[in-house]
């Protein structure tokens, strides 16, 4: 049984680290908002970009000429999986819902005979990859020096991605992260980036409307494309950021409900402790008079 001194220790130890917890929840409650503002603006922009491209391409897809991060390159047997996770942990289980996701995508296709390739954006999600999937790894993008993120960044990523299809490493590259829903909600999201996803449904994109375009559909799309593929990755660490720092709140005020409660019972137990201290030591001066 633990004496008193270490029970007061603990109890210290304690609160220091319910301080802690408790200002790293206001630190993440702080950021949540402008992180989730970036998130819902970007939304309205990839969703149009889609619209758009969805209506080039259903002219322009089965086209020879079609550029090949729409058409692809006519082989499903090289996947690249694009895993986008934070660079910090104490966020809960926010980068573990991505890597299983990612996890049971790589299965999949290792067990229909496909090549996998991984590149992981984030510490987190290499190292819980890596220690399983080694030799899958393409690449890794380190944004840990990256205060806030911002275009220029999914753009670099964007090219490098664009540019390793183009030498023919991959045929088709699939992004995953989390999608923020509320602070207590993240839902961990997989999306085609190549060849481009524009195959949604007519309802959602408008009704089919034949545009005569100038210059021709493949010569736009030749434009676009690259620019979609930045946009969706930029989302996409957009609603990674907001994601991370609604489940960094919310871990952080469960540790630090969890920390007060630990607090009271090891108050209990220690002035339980010294009131039978004290106890012992009135028994054992009473016993010393009766005996003189």
């Amino acid at each position: 049984m633990p004496n008193l001194k270490d029970l007061k220790n603990r109890i210290n130890s304690v609160k220091s680290t319910r301080k802690i917890t408790s200002a790293m929840k206001m630190v993440a409650a702080a950021k949540l908002r402008r992180a989730q503002e970036a998130a819902e603006a970007a939304r309205p922009y990839a969703e149009r970009m889609d619209a758009v491209l969805s209506n080039l391409a259903r002219a322009a897809k089965d086209s020879a000429t079609a550029p090949r991060l729409l058409r692809g390159t006519g082989s499903e047997q090289t996947h690249l999986l694009v895993v986008a996770t934070a660079e910090r942990g104490l966020c809960g289980g926010f980068n573990s819902s991505i890597v299983k996701l990612a996890k049971q995508a790589a299965e999949k296709l290792i067990s229909e005979g496909k090549t996998v390739k991984i590149l992981t954006i984030g510490k987190k999600g290499r190292e819980q990859l890596r220690r399983e999937y080694a030799q899958y790894f393409a690449d890794h993008v380190d944004l840990s020096g990256v205060r806030r993120i911002g275009y220029e960044n999914a753009d670099e990523v964007a090219q490098g991605i664009a540019k390793r299809f183009e030498e023919g490493e991959f045929d088709v590259a699939t992004l995953f992260f989390n999608q923020f829903k509320s602070v207590i909600s993240q839902v961990p999201t997989e999306l085609r980036l190549i060849p481009a996803a524009v195959d949604g449904d007519e309802a959602e994109a408008g009704p089919s409307i034949n545009y005569e375009y100038e210059p021709d559909e493949d010569e736009i799309l030749a434009e676009l494309l690259p620019q979609n593929l930045a946009v969706q990755i930029f989302r996409g660490l957009l609603e990674n950021a907001a994601s991370e720092q609604g489940a960094r709140m919310s871990a952080m005020d469960n540790a630090t409900r969890n920390a007060g409660e630990m607090i009271d019972r090891l108050t209990i137990q220690f002035n339980r402790s010294r009131q039978a201290a004290i106890t012992n030591e009135l028994i054992e001066i009473i016993s010393g008079a009766e005996a003189l």
